[in-house]
């Protein structure tokens, strides 16, 4: 096991535990174990579970969002400030200086990242499990929680033809392979449109017009583009689980979204409660 691998391994476990967890749940109450919508609502459960325990983090987040723009024109006045001035002191003075404005306002550059960033490792640890749902099968293992019994009826799940842990790249051959590619292109679609649109949402909501030319601004409307193709091309290699994880999960950000961000004014303060 290489070092990734160990630092993955409690968070393939513990995925795999929310999601056995939930199809027990819906097996006891009568849905079958091996079908494939059984197994697709305990991914959309992980989903939940997930994003219910990052509300906290996203509140701060809509803070630091909120704090870093409204700082965006002092900003752009240190920057004017340094302007040409190429030396080591300068650079420095300017640094510190920026560093003074961001504890000022109490943010950080990266503090808008941090839900993204946490869910990284639960993504790539679904990614692992679905993509070793075959091999475990045919080594006769099970997986992380799964025992051999439930690998083997992932393995045989599909939602409308196609195999949850089958990807674009690799489908279930024959009439298989075209539900998955139908499904597989829809789900990417979904998935890269939901998070474009909700990005652009937070980017254009609470945005002062002297701060849109500021570097920050730039590097907002950079990821604008930028996240949505990395996951759209990316996205031919995920399982369908993954996708379908992964476009619940930006659904989600969109209704979080409304219901937070959407019902504050532009000049409103930022949320008490994510204090």
């Amino acid at each position: 096991m290489d070092f990734f691998d160990s630092i993955m391994l409690p968070f393939r476990w513990l995925v795999s535990v929310i999601m056995v967890g939930f199809h027990d749940g819906l097996t006891t109450i009568g849905m079958p174990p091996a079908d494939g919508w059984t197994w697709t609502l305990a991914i959309i459960g992980l989903v939940l579970v997930i994003r219910a325990a990052l509300i906290p983090v996203y509140l701060n987040q809509v803070k630091a969002q909120r704090r870093m723009r409204l700082l965006q024109p002092d900003l752009k006045k240190l920057q004017d400030k340094y302007k040409g001035k190429t030396d080591q002191l300068s650079r420095q003075a300017m640094a510190q200086e920026q560093m003074d404005l961001y504890k000022k306002h109490g943010t950080n550059p990266f503090s808008a990242c941090l839900p993204l960033l946490i869910q990284t490792p639960f993504f790539f640890a679904l990614f692992q499990v679905l993509s070793g749902i075959s091999t475990a099968k045919d080594q006769g293992q099970g997986l992380g929680a799964m025992s051999h019994e439930q690998v083997r009826q992932f393995d045989a799940s599909s939602i409308f033809g196609a195999p949850l842990s089958a990807t674009l790249l690799h489908g279930g051959g024959g009439s298989g392979q075209v539900a998955v590619n139908i499904l597989s292109i829809v789900m990417i679609l979904a998935m890269t449109a939901s998070q474009f649109i909700t990005q652009k949402q937070i980017l254009a909501r609470n945005t002062p017009e002297d701060a849109t030319a500021s570097p920050f601004m730039r590097q907002q409307r950079m990821m604008l583009y930028a996240l949505p193709l990395v996951f759209g091309v990316g996205g031919i290699n995920f399982p369908i689980g993954v996708l379908i994880y992964w476009t619940t999960t930006n659904l989600w950000t969109m209704v979080q979204h409304f219901f937070v961000n959407d019902r504050q004014s532009p000049t409103q303060p930022p949320l008490a409660t994510a204090e």
